[in-house]
């Protein structure tokens, strides 16, 4: 390493960063739980030992809260304990010292508005106890040692603080030392406890960094049982399986946004987001928690992987075995214990709960949902114009081009190479003039540079982060010597906002929309690539304190520029890499800096449910893996799952090959084109589903267990899952593969491959024969899936295209389903301009209904309709609207299929409309 540390010596800084980015991830530039002190005290806390109590001689009840006198036994702390209940089964827990030396943070911006409370009725009340009932759930408070038990109806799902894990390390004067280095108790103040033995409680070292801890150790910890719970899922983000693993003799799960480049598999190490949701599911019921901290966060799990579970389970149902249970520790260095509880009872009902308080996605633009076209970086306009071309040119549809960091004028956002790009409205025009849209990158670090407009403002507006000597915090990131925004102060916020103005902004245009990246954030020579956390933000709160919300506040002040640039009529677009709860109100996340290799593949899935059960629908991997070069087989794979997947785009790193895909051979450019095409048809369900998502909070892309909860073989699977209700799909993520398992839920259902229309009977697992052009996506019987087939180069040139329907039968002969269609892109589907249809066949026959009073002027229409699973007898079909009558069909049955095909019924859909079968 000598010879290394002498080489860098004589590069510059910006060589420096570089060579940072030749490197796969170099796990020592990472804490573990042992090297994060606050971590190492939390963890080592004993079960069954708790020193928390209750004084139930001071509880004050309000109409929807109680509030009661906590005290730490071991050392004489007081703290204040809060229960409040919530509209929709949710209660909040707070938990906050008494009376602080310092105020301690809590979390603003995740929540988009004020909890709505609920009446809260106490039922019974002791010297021991106080139980109260907000609508069907029972909340019983323990007062010694300190316990919450949550009841939905007569079941207990969560039990608080049963284990006894409970910490919270009150703030306190840092403690005199004598001549021997031996500390002082401060006999006028609580009992200093054990916490003070730790060598990292008033510093931290962490290779050559050095953390000055101001307020000491303020760590809060808790404890969590799941009673029934088989599995929890949640607290993204992490590349790991879907349902958590046990934590038991390795580190726990880690909450805290970092860069971490060429991130390894199967592990609990940070990533870029931090959401502290987690969701745990048994056969009878569903709950959650939302442990609502932006600091540095670890969780303990238990009870999963600690046994047989699918054992267990099956032993439990049968009623041979005691109910089993997930234990789960949530571990943060600062802040206080604000904690909701989602008690379901079902799986939707906790989605609901949970987006009522975080929001969910706004339904997106219609040409975000199509494909993108990335790399870091398209050279020049001309590359653009190019690249744009050859889609065409190939008929490979397209929607949006994105431009990497080098499009800038030497790193400086909100601006382009005046030579590469020194027409950029006439490139985002020429896109445009094919219904195509630009995404350009704007990342958070400032280059100081005193020709740059941004540091120049910062500067002279005092805008920047500081250090805990109150100087400008300087750190390095791409553009070399980089200062950041201190995002925090609503005003820096509001200035960053106006700079997407189109008048601030030169060049760009309504059309063009914004990439956040690198907004952990990321700091290439700071403590694990980040921000030092003892750097001082608006209102004095260390970053320690807010670290995990930057992100979300690097994408609110975008949010907001491209909100006001339209007069607040065009939705946003923004993709974000950090994020936390709430990000899912302002942007779209990916999974990050993957790696061309089938893992990478692999991990797409459950990393993406992962982030869909905790709010973010609206994710996606990037496609081929950003480094490496992927083979023939692995790119087409890839194309082929992604295009079921939300948020579709492909992106490379710098130094690897072109990708396009006409640079590969023939039979590669035709498997990925019709990946597109496909993607492209099933546009008119992913909008209508995003829609839905946004009334009611359930993902988009969702574990089988959310429509097949009692169904154990669903609990662990995360190599399929389910769009909505309606498709199922488990991409092919192996090599060389002929055949693949495939699970199918439910013993009732019946499933339709949809290119071929076979059937398969639910309630178990079937090898499918897959080919190089077909991975397994299977339609559920009773649902019927709106589509466009006409497929052009661009989405926006399909608006007023007909529909094609196509009706899935159950056992009962039965289909429904629904659509959605707006504008595409403004709010006036809030002033209810849009058309939401209800589809339904039964008795032979199909319909659509409006589903509200909102009305759309679409000039679309009915082109085809494929009707699935219907017994031979048909020969007419007659179609009735009030515009065009009553009109005889033309109809063709295939008996090898059992499908039925009704050519151009050609009714209008902004109508009510019968089509009977006779």
């Amino acid at each position: 390493m000598r010879w290394l540390r002498f080489a860098l010596c004589l590069l510059s800084a910006v060589d420096i960063v570089l060579i940072y980015y030749v490197e796969a991830v170099d796990r020592s530039n990472f804490k573990t739980c042992q090297q994060s002190s606050f971590c190492r005290r939390c963890r080592g806390v004993q079960p069954g030992k708790s020193s928390y109590e209750l004084h139930l001689n001071t509880l004050k009840i309000e109409p929807s809260s109680i509030e009661v006198e906590m005290i730490n036994t071991q050392n004489g702390a007081r703290f204040r304990f809060q229960l409040f209940a919530l509209q929709d089964e949710t209660f909040r827990m707070k938990i906050n010292e008494w009376a602080p030396l310092k105020p301690r943070y809590e979390v603003q911006y995740a929540l988009q508005g004020e909890p709505v409370l609920n009446k809260l009725t106490v039922i019974e009340k002791t010297a021991e106890f106080i139980s109260v009932m907000a609508g069907a759930n029972k909340v019983t408070v323990h007062a010694i040692p300190f316990r919450v038990d949550l009841f939905s109806g007569d079941q207990l799902v969560i039990s608080v603080n049963a284990r006894g894990l409970m910490k919270f390390e009150h703030i306190r004067p840092k403690p005199e030392q004598n001549e021997a280095g031996e500390k002082i108790e401060d006999e006028g103040g609580p009992h200093i406890d054990d916490t003070l033995s730790d060598p990292g409680a008033w510093e931290e070292n962490f290779k050559s960094h050095h953390d000055s801890k101001p307020n000491g150790p303020t760590a809060v910890a808790l404890d969590f049982s799941f009673n029934g719970a088989h599995y929890a899922y949640g607290i993204p983000e992490h590349a790991d399986s879907f349902a958590l693993k046990s934590t038991k003799n390795i580190d726990p799960y880690r909450l805290y946004n970092l860069d971490v480049f060429e991130y390894e598999l199967n592990n609990g190490m940070s990533l870029y987001g931090s959401v502290p949701v987690l969701i745990a599911h048994g056969n009878t019921h569903t709950a959650g928690i939302f442990w609502l901290n932006a600091a540095e966060t670890w969780v303990d799990i238990l009870g999963t992987a600690d046994q047989n579970v699918v054992s267990s389970i099956v032993n439990f149902v049968s009623g041979s075995a005691t109910p089993p249970q997930v234990d789960t520790h949530f571990m943060s260095e600062s802040g206080i214990i604000d904690t909701f509880f989602m008690l379901g009872p079902k799986p939707k009902d906790v989605f609901r709960q949970y987006t009522r308080l975080t929001g969910t996605t706004p339904l997106p633009q219609y040409f975000a949902l199509a494909h993108h076209q990335c790399r870091w970086n398209y050279n020049d306009q001309d590359d653009v114009r190019n690249v744009d071309n050859k889609m065409d040119e190939y008929d490979i549809p397209n929607d949006v081009m994105w431009l990497d960091i080098e499009h800038t004028d030497s790193k400086r956002y909100f601006t382009w190479d005046p030579v590469k790009f020194s027409q950029p409205t006439e490139m985002i025009n020429n896109l445009t003039a094919k219904g195509r849209k630009l995404v350009t990158i704007v990342d958070p670090h400032i280059k100081r540079d005193s020709n740059y407009f941004l540091h120049n403002d910062a500067e002279n507006n005092d805008y920047y982060v500081k250090t805990k000597d109150g100087k400008v915090f300087e750190g390095w990131c791409w553009p070399g010597s980089s200062s950041y925004l201190d995002l925090l102060n609503p005003e820096i916020r509001s200035y960053l906002s106006s700079q997407y103005l189109l008048q601030n902004y030169h060049g760009s245009t309504l059309d063009l929309y914004i990439w956040n990246d690198m907004n952990e954030p990321s700091v290439f020579n700071g403590p694990e690539i980040t921000m030092h956390k003892d750097s001082l933000h608006y209102g004095g709160w260390e970053h320690r304190d807010i670290h995990n919300i930057y992100g979300l506040l690097n994408t609110v002040s975008t949010y907001e520029g491209l909100l006001q640039r339209s007069d607040g009529k065009l939705r946003p677009f923004i993709l974000t890499r950090s994020h936390y709860a709430g990000s899912q109100r302002y942007a779209s996340v990916w999974t990050g800096d993957n790696t061309a290799e089938w893992g990478h593949l692999q991990i797409t899935i459950p990393m993406c449910l992962s982030l869909s059960v905790a709010g973010i629908s609206f994710c996606g991997a990037d496609v081929g893996g950003f480094f490496k070069n992927p083979d023939s087989e692995l790119f087409s794979r890839w194309y082929q799952a992604a295009a079921f997947q939300p948020f579709f785009r492909t992106h490379s790193h710098i130094d690897t090959k072109r990708r396009e895909p006409w640079l590969f051979d023939e039979p590669t450019l035709l498997l990925i084109r019709e990946a597109i095409r496909t993607r492209y048809s099933f546009l008119p369900l992913w909008y209508t589903l995003f829609f839905e998502h946004e009334q009611d909070g359930a993902p988009v892309m969702r574990p089988l267990w959310v429509e097949y909860p009692s169904e154990v073989a669903t609990f662990a699977l995360d190599d399929e899952y389910l769009l909505g209700d309606r498709l199922l799909v488990h991409p092919v993520t192996q090599p060389g593969v002929s055949d693949v398992s495939v699970y199918f839920p439910g013993t009732q259902d019946i499933w339709y491959d949809i290119n071929t229309y076979r059937k398969v009977q639910g309630g178990g697992t079937v090898k499918i024969a897959v080919t190089m052009s077909k991975i397994p996506v299977f339609q559920r019987g009773g649902t019927i899936i709106p589509k466009k087939e006409r497929i052009r180069r661009s989405s926006a040139l399909t608006h007023n295209d007909p529909y094609t329907l196509i009706v899935a039968l159950d056992r009962n002969g039965s289909a429904s389903g629904t659509l959605y269609m707006d504008d595409g892109q403004s709010f006036d589907y809030r002033e209810k301009k849009y058309l939401y249809l209800s589809l339904e066949f039964k008795g032979n026959k199909l319909s659509s209904r409006y589903i509200d009073t909102a009305r759309y002027p679409t000039r679309s229409w009915l082109e085809r309709v494929v009707i699935l699973g219907l017994p031979p007898g048909i020969t007419r079909a007659q179609a009735e609207s009030k515009s065009a009558g009553r009109v005889t069909l033309e109809t063709t049955y295939n008996t090898e299929t059992q499908s039925l095909i009704v050519r151009k019924p050609a009714v209008s859909m902004a109508e009510e409309w019968t089509i009977v079968l006779q």
